[in-house]
C-alpha cells in the first residue's frame, strides 16, 4: 500500500487525488472528508519521522543482519541515538589521556621520547634479515691527534650492526648499551650511545682512572624488537590482568571481576575507581550481585603473552637479546695520568667535537662517585647508618625496588626495629622504629597498576595523596620510584602518574621548604621472553627520559639508579644485588648527610 497526495492550485481551488493502491479514493469518500483524510495522512508521517523509538526499532532490526565481530564482547542490549545525537561512548577511559591543562607537555614529552624509526615486521618477515650481535662489531677509534690516551680524554667507539648474513643494515633503531670497565680494580662508566639512524653508532666514554680500560657493546634489542614492542604496547595496552574481589559484611558471597587503568565497556557495567583527588583512572567490571562498594582487595592475575610465534624469535636470549657484540680490533686501552700543562690538570682529548659523554658517576674499588657535585660518603657499619638518620623521618614509597632499601636499612642497623602492622610483606605498608637515636622509617607500595599478590585496597594508596599528608620539614626525608610497574602500557599512562606526583612534591616543598626529595631511576634487568612483556629493558629506557624531564626543574635530588647497575661489574637484575643497594644507601645518606 502506498499513498500519494497531488495538491493543486487552480483559480484558487484546491483539488486533490489520494490514490490508495492505484484507485482514484474520491469514488470511495466524499469530497467534503478530504481535508480531514489529508491531516490524519500528514499527522501519521510526522509521527513516524520524528519517533526516536521507531527509527531506533528500525535500525537495530537492520543491525541484526551484521556479521558479529571478535573486537570485544558484544552487549545484550543495543540502544541507538537519533542520528542528530552523539553516539554512545563504548568506554568512559582511556589509556592515552591525561589532564587538559597537561596537554602540552605530553606532546612535547612524547617527542623528547621519540625513538630513530625501526624497520616494519610483516608477519613473514624474515630473521635472518634482521639485527644479528655475533655478526656486528665495534671499532675503538684513534685518539685525536694521535698517542696515548690520559684521564680526562674522551674515548670514541664506532659500532656497526649487521644482520645474521653479515650483510649491514641500513637503518637504525637498534637499543645498544655500552660499558667501560676494569675488572681488577672494580671499575665501570656508561657510554653514551648516538644513532646515525643507518646502521653505524657511536659511542662515547669519559676516561676517568689510570690504567687499563676495557670497551663492551651489549645488542639489548634490534631494531626490529622495537617495532614489536612499540605495536605490543599500543596494540594489547591491557594485557596485564588484574582482578579484585568483592565481599559483603552481611552475605556470604564473594565475587571477583578484572581490573585495570581502562576498560573497554559502558559505564554502566562498570565500578568506577578513579581517584578523586589525583583524577587516576582505576576501573573493575561491576559484579553481578553486589556492589561497587564492595571491593575489598587487589591482585596480580596473570598476563596475555605476546609476542607470539615468529615474533619471539626476536627475542631470543644468548642470540638477540642482551648479547655482546665482538671487537674489529683491540678493545682494551692504557689510560695514563691526567697530564699536567702550565701547573693546571686540563684535559687534552676532545674526541667528539664538543659532545660529551657527561656520566652521573663510575665505579672505582667498587664505590660509586658521584661527578654531579655530590660527595659520596661510605657508610659502612650501624653506627654510621644511625647517626647520620638521627632524628629524622624517611618515608620511601614506591615498587619493591624501594623496598629493597627498607629491608636493607633493618638489616644493618639492629636498633631499628620493624613494626608488624600485620600487612603483606610484599607491598606493606611497613614501619620501624629506632627509639634511642629517634629514627622512623616508612615503607608504602604504589597504588595501581601495581602487580603483587593480595592486598587489602584500604591500604593501595598513590604516592601523591600519601605526599599531601606529610608534615615535612629539615628532618624529613621522602624518598619514590615509580617505574617498574608501568612498562606494559602507553607512555601516556606513567606520564600522568608522575604528573600527579610532580604537584605533590611541589606543594609538600612549598609548605615545607625544608624536606629532602630524592627519586630513585629505574634499572636495567636480566631479560627473557617473559621480562619483555612486563619491564623490559628499552620500555624501562623511555620511562627513565621521561622521570628526568619531568622533575628537571623540580628542587629533588635524582639518584641514578640505570647508571649505578650499568655500570657495575655485576650483572643485571630487577632487584640490584648487595653491593649496587649499598652504594646507593651511601648516596641517600650522603645528601641527607652531607657535612659527615
Amino acid at each position: 500500500m502506498f499513498i500519494t497526495v497531488q495538491l493543486v492550485n487552480q483559480q484558487g481551488q484546491f483539488q486533490y487525488s489520494l490514490l490508495l493502491g492505484g484507485q482514484p479514493l474520491r469514488k470511495r469518500f466524499p469530497l467534503k472528508y478530504g481535508w480531514i483524510f489529508l491531516l490524519l495522512a500528514f499527522f501519521v508521517l510526522w509521527i513516524m519521522f520524528n519517533s526516536t523509538n521507531f527509527t531506533d526499532h528500525i535500525t537495530c532490526k537492520l543491525a541484526e543482519k551484521k556479521v558479529p565481530t571478535t573486537e570485544g564482547p558484544i552487549p545484550t542490549t543495543i540502544t541507538l541515538k537519533h542520528p542528530t545525537e552523539s553516539p554512545k561512548p563504548t568506554s568512559v577511559c582511556s589509556f592515552h589521556s591525561v589532564l587538559p591543562e597537561d596537554t602540552l607537555e605530553l606532546e612535547f614529552l612524547k617527542n623528547y621520547i621519540t625513538w630513530p624509526e625501526t624497520p616494519p615486521v610483516p608477519s613473514n618477515f624474515s630473521l635472518n634479515e634482521t639485527s644479528h650481535p655475533a655478526h656486528s662489531t665495534f671499532t675503538i677509534l684513534p685518539r685525536n691527534g694521535g698517542g696515548s690516551w690520559y684521564v680526562g680524554d674522551q674515548l670514541e667507539v664506532l659500532i656497526k650492526i649487521n644482520d645474521f648474513n653479515g650483510r649491514p643494515k641500513k637503518s637504525g633503531g637498534d637499543v645498544l648499551f655500552a660499558r667501560l670497565h676494569n675488572p681488577t680494580v672494580h671499575a665501570g662508566v656508561v657510554g653514551k650511545v648516538f644513532d646515525h639512524r643507518n646502521g653505524s653508532y657511536t659511542a662515547l666514554f669519559s676516561l676517568l682512572w689510570e690504567g687499563s680500560a676495557e670497551v663492551e657493546v651489549t645488542l639489548v634489542h634490534s631494531s626490529e624488537a622495537v617495532t614489536v614492542l612499540e605495536r605490543v604496547n599500543q596494540e594489547r595496552p591491557g594485557r596485564i590482568v588484574f582482578q579484585s574481589l568483592f565481599r559483603s559484611g552481611s552475605v556470604t558471597v564473594t565475587e571477583a571481576a578484572d581490573c585495570n587503568v581502562c576498560l573497554k565497556a559502558p559505564p554502566e557495567q562498570l565500578c568506577n575507581f578513579t581517584d578523586i583527588h589525583t583524577g587516576e583512572p582505576w576501573f573493575c567490571y561491576k559484579p553481578k550481585q553486589l556492589k561497587c562498594e564492595h571491593r575489598i582487595t587487589h591482585a596480580f592475575k596473570g598476563f596475555v603473552p605476546q609476542p607470539t610465534g615468529m615474533e619471539a624469535k626476536l627475542f631470543q636470549s644468548g642470540v638477540n637479546m642482551k648479547v655482546s657484540i665482538p671487537s674489529s680490533g683491540p678493545s682494551k686501552i692504557t689510560i695514563l695520568p691526567k697530564l699536567k700543562v702550565l701547573n693546571e690538570t686540563v684535559p687534552v682529548n676532545m674526541s667528539g667535537e664538543g659532545v660529551r659523554a657527561r656520566p652521573a658517576g663510575y665505579y672505582y674499588q667498587g664505590e660509586w662517585r658521584a661527578l654531579d657535585g655530590t660527595t659520596v660518603h661510605q657508610f659502612n657499619n650501624a653506627t654510621a647508618l644511625s647517626q647520620c638518620l638521627k632524628g629524622k623521618v624517611l618515608h620511601l614509597y614506591g615498587d619493591s625496588t624501594v623496598r629493597q632499601w627498607f629491608e636493607f636499612l633493618i638489616a644493618k642497623i639492629p636498633d631499628l626495629k620493624k613494626f608488624d602492622l600485620k600487612t603483606p610483606s610484599q607491598t606493606g605498608p611497613h614501619m620501624a622504629l629506632d627509639y634511642a637515636n629517634n629514627i622512623l622509617v616508612t615503607f608504602r607500595c604504589h597504588g595501581p597498576p601495581l602487580r603483587a599478590f593480595t592486598l587489602p585496597v584500604s591500604q593501595f594508596h598513590f604516592v601523591a595523596n600519601e605526599l599531601d599528608s606529610v608534615v615535612g620539614g629539615t628532618n624529613t626525608v621522602v624518598v619514590f620510584g615509580v617505574w617498574a610497574h608501568f612498562g606494559v602500557y602507553p607512555v601516556e599512562v606513567y606520564i600522568r602518574r608522575l604528573l600527579s606526583i610532580r604537584r605533590a612534591v611541589v606543594r609538600l616543598l612549598t609548605r615545607a621548604p625544608g624536606t629532602l626529595v630524592i627519586i630513585r631511576t629505574g634499572n636495567p634487568k636480566k631479560l627473557t621472553l617473559h621480562e619483555t612483556l612486563t619491564t623490559d629493558d628499552y620500555y624501562a629506557l623511555q620511562r627513565d627520559k621521561i622521570l628526568r624531564a619531568i622533575f628537571k626543574e623540580v628542587n629533588v635530588r635524582l639518584l641514578d639508579a640505570w647508571e649505578m647497575a650499568q655500570a657495575h661489574y655485576l650483572p643485571h637484575d630487577l632487584h640490584p644485588p648487595p653491593p649496587i643497594i649499598k652504594n646507593m644507601i651511601d648516596v641517600v645518606l650522603s645528601h641527607i648527610c652531607p657535612q659527615r
